[in-house]
């Protein structure tokens, strides 16, 4: 069974539009390696760290609070 983390991770790429593909090359993984540790079948150590930080990267999180409006 996947890690919390894992779905997580799956949610922030969905809402950020990142796809497996781009993620795993951030990490510098296959695509096939990450979706298999994102469903559970792998748990390299550091992956969390790993995949959690790729994230940031691709989709840094907006201050909201001092972002303009649109009008």
């Amino acid at each position: 069974m996947p890690a919390q983390w894992t779905a997580e991770v799956v949610g922030q790429m969905h809402l950020s539009g990142i796809t497996a593909k781009r993620l795993a090359a951030e990490i510098g993984w296959h695509e096939k390696y990450l979706s298999a540790v994102l469903n559970g079948h792998r748990e390299p150590g550091g992956a969390e760290v790993a995949c959690r930080e790729a994230l940031r990267r691709l989709a840094p999180l907006h201050d909201y609070h001092n972002t303009p409006a649109v009008p």
